[in-house]
């Protein structure tokens, strides 16, 4: 195994060494040595990712105010638990349906061109939203479409977005990139839904709206700004067989990768769906308002970001399947202890380390998948990711408020 430096001009030379992955035996370079805190941001050597890592980080702030603000608008309007879960569940739905053509397409046509069209279309409902709820005329309904129509416009971004980590940076450096994207996803969960707090106390939910609406151009101005090589079309031989179903196929025939996604099913499924109900436990357990939700959901944020830097620092050291599988362990008991606590402030701690664990795992495995599998089907196994996520959210979310609707 041969170990060499890998030079950066913001940070220390980082030893890499070449390794073969497991499945297709490709040599990769992987980072070796200590944990040291000079190696966390490494990734941002590459100026691609730079411009991506903080128009993300605008971007994700807003997201995260449009939803706390949209889940307290719902229950504001209706008081109803399960329209709750199915605002989130139409918003994720069209995953299902969508995520399998979008990582095709990003299989064969260039991935910024497809990431900027949908950011794009994911702007266009904030603004309307904002819109709507100024002028008083928003109902459920109408939420529930807007939703639809940025469910739609997430299908075909997530497995382009996910898979353009390689492109702005490097094999060496993909799990770093891919944790640092979950500490920005994270830090946005913890600004965003306690700066919705503010916003909605001092000026209302139509204001968080519109601030996401304007958060997009930040993004589309970083991919903009981005030097990429031309862009080179795969043969027309490939193309043809680059069908959606091709990547479902590949998953289903590749044990390990079909693994990771059972897993990540059943931990969505049974997990993730908690969200959907801190609007309820805010109000209804702590007898809180908008800012003891947005608080909830910021505590989870924090400690998903603790561990986003924890894998981005130390994912190296120790094995990944050993550093997922103790996420879900972390996650599963937090969450457990989360459910049976009236103290709103051990609710807190329990939000930051189901966060933490939460991070370890889908950091973790997110990584492990997209090095296994080849570069030329990289996007459309990440569309089946994006199928998983979607179904897991649905049927979790209609799990979860219907129990709690039974209460």
């Amino acid at each position: 195994m041969r170990i060499f430096h890998v030079p950066s001009t913001l940070m220390p030379e980082t030893e890499t060494a070449r390794v073969p992955e497991e499945m297709t035996g490709r040599q990769r370079r992987t980072p070796v040595g200590k944990v040291s805190l000079r190696d966390t941001f490494r990734a941002l050597r590459h100026r691609n990712y730079r411009l991506f890592f903080y128009g993300q980080l605008v971007s994700l702030i807003g997201t995260w105010m449009h939803q706390t603000a949209m889940s307290w608008l719902v229950y504001q309007l209706t008081g109803s638990k399960a329209l709750l879960g199915v605002v989130a569940a139409v918003g994720s739905a069209p995953m299902m349906l969508f995520s399998l053509w979008g990582g095709s397409l990003a299989d064969r046509y260039p991935k910024r061109r497809i990431i900027l069209c949908a950011q794009a279309a994911q702007m266009v409902p904030a603004f309307l939203l904002a819109g709507l709820a100024w002028s008083g005329l928003v109902s459920v309904w109408l939420i529930i479409a807007l939703a639809a129509i940025s469910g739609v416009a997430m299908a075909f971004d997530m497995p382009a977005r996910q898979a353009f980590t390689l492109d702005m940076t490097s094999r060496e450096d993909l799990l770093n990139a891919i944790s640092l994207n979950s500490s920005i996803f994270n830090g946005a969960r913890i600004v965003g839904p306690a700066l919705a707090g503010v916003v909605i106390g001092a000026w209302g939910t139509p204001m968080c709206f519109l601030l996401n609406g304007v958060s997009f151009i930040a993004v589309i101005i970083s991919l903009l700004m981005m030097r990429l090589p031309p862009y080179v079309p795969i043969p027309k031989e490939a193309a043809a067989k680059a069908s959606a179903w091709s990547g479902l196929r590949y998953v289903l025939g590749h044990r390990r990768v079909r693994t990771i996604l059972a897993l990540l099913g059943t931990v969505g499924i049974f997990g993730w769906s908690y969200a959907v109900l801190l609007p309820a436990f805010a109000r209804d357990v702590f007898g809180l308002g908008a800012d003891g939700y947005g608080m909830l959901m910021s505590a989870s944020g924090i400690g998903a970001l603790v561990g986003a830097l924890t894998v981005a620092t130390a994912g190296h050291v120790f094995p990944q399947r050993s550093v997922a599988l103790t996420g879900v362990w972390i996650f599963s008991g937090a969450l457990l202890a989360f459910a049976f606590t009236t103290n709103y402030y051990l609710a807190l701690c329990w939000m930051m380390l189901g966060g933490f664990g939460m991070l370890l795992f889908f950091s973790t495995s997110n990584t492990v998948m997209q090095s296994i599998v080849p570069d030329e089907m990289r996007g459309r196994v990440l569309g089946v990711w994006g199928l998983v996520f979607g179904a897991m959210i649905p049927l979790g979310d209609g799990s979860s408020t219907e129990a709690a609707a039974l209460r």
